[in-house]
């Protein structure tokens, strides 16, 4: 008598396994079109920041557009700003660059438009009060930041502590009580000045997208592939 792994299975039985890999292939086909998508969509905002960092200055948003400002269309727009600094608001705020760990220089900027917080550079942790302050108008260039709330990772900020680890625009603005202050920081690029050093601005985007679709088309052609590989056996069985 032929043993159970030689008859053919049932009709409805195979019936179901093939509804169940169809809808598996194209499951996993759906899903390697999606992160293809993704890929377009990344690759196209990395054009864009990378357009924006190199692109000359324009003025930064006014409180009309404050609002709207949002991380698609803003961050990383090269922006300048004329004003004062509050020099006596300064906060820092904690920072691992490649110049080593130590602090943000997260210092306010009035203007005749608004406040805006200023991200001036890093300093070191053993010398972090040793930076300069500037007294009078001064004019900032930098990269538009979108705010950092609540804190770092596994550590929420202390405003009464004067402990910070994230560049929390609203936090910093009601802890030293500013006022009205854009929805968003600049980071300022180096002036040549020592501490604080600025310009140290990371920009990095993991783009993964196109490994991911090629995973999910294999997965799917795997999958398709063991379906017909189980009809054929099936069928033979049924000729012999």
């Amino acid at each position: 008598m032929a043993s159970t792994e030689t008859r053919p299975r049932s009709a409805g039985t195979l019936a179901v396994l093939g509804l169940l890999a169809a809808a598996g292939v194209v499951l996993l086909l759906a899903l390697g079109v999606w992160q293809v998508q993704r890929l377009h969509w990344k690759t196209d905002l990395i054009a864009r920041v990378d357009a924006r960092v190199h692109a000359r200055p324009v003025a930064a948003p006014p409180p009309s557009e404050w609002a709207g400002i949002n991380r698609t269309d803003d961050e990383y727009r090269r922006v300048e700003v004329t004003g004062t600094f509050r020099n006596a608001d300064a906060v820092l705020t904690q920072a691992v660059t490649d110049l080593g760990a130590g602090f943000w220089v997260m210092t306010p900027l009035e203007t005749a438009d608004g406040t805006y917080l200023i991200n001036r550079g890093f300093v070191p942790a053993e010398t972090r009060d040793d930076y300069a302050r500037p007294e009078g108008e001064q004019t900032v260039t930098g990269l538009l930041r979108i705010t950092e709330p609540d804190g770092g990772f596994l550590r929420s900020n202390d405003p009464e502590g004067g402990r910070w680890f994230s560049r929390d625009v609203a936090a910093i603005a009601a802890a030293k009580d500013l006022g009205p202050v854009a929805p968003f920081f600049i980071d300022a690029e180096d002036a040549g000045q020592g501490a604080p050093v600025g310009g140290l601005t990371v920009i990095a985007f993991r783009n993964h997208h196109l490994n991911y679709a090629i995973t999910w088309f294999l997965l799917a052609a795997g999958l398709l592939a063991a379906s017909i590989y189980v009809g054929v056996h099936e069928w033979r069985l049924r000729r012999g």
